[in-house]
């Protein structure tokens, strides 16, 4: 979880996306602590505000993680630097998966991510449905 008056990192995702909004709300639920992340879809200012045109164009269209050190994180490392932010079992669960190589992870990302449409569908609103407190995690 977050340090204690660290900045919270900010995971972007894709806010039409049903499976991406299912991660978010994975993601507030299991942020105990509540300061380890912010949320704002790829689709909103602040994502415009915080990454130059020549840094966005490059990017996927799922979730990108920008972490405490300003590098970017995507597909299987935003995933896996998540988990391990969550701590505890999550943690572990980061450790064994991080042992696969990222290629066939990224593979594995890619492949949900192709299909995500489809399987799981979209969604109109960009932020998921939330409890006023999750909401005020929520940029533009």
């Amino acid at each position: 979880m977050g340090a204690a008056g660290a900045q919270p990192e900010t995971i972007f995702y894709d806010g039409k996306c049903a499976l991406c909004q299912w991660a978010v709300k994975f993601v507030l639920k299991h942020d105990r602590g509540g300061t380890a992340f912010r949320f704002a879809p790829l689709q909103g200012e602040t994502f415009r505000a915080r990454l130059s045109p020549e840094y966005r164009q490059p990017l996927p269209d799922s979730i990108v993680m920008l972490a405490a050190s300003g590098s970017l994180l995507l597909r299987s490392d935003a995933i896996l630097h998540i988990l391990r932010q969550l701590g505890g079992g999550w943690k572990v669960l980061a450790t064994m998966m991080g042992s696969v190589p990222r290629a066939l992870r990224d593979a594995c990302y890619d492949g949900v991510a192709s299909v995500r449409y489809r399987i799981f569908g979209m969604r109109k609103e960009w932020c998921p449905a939330a409890t006023p407190e999750w909401r005020a995690r929520f940029d533009p």
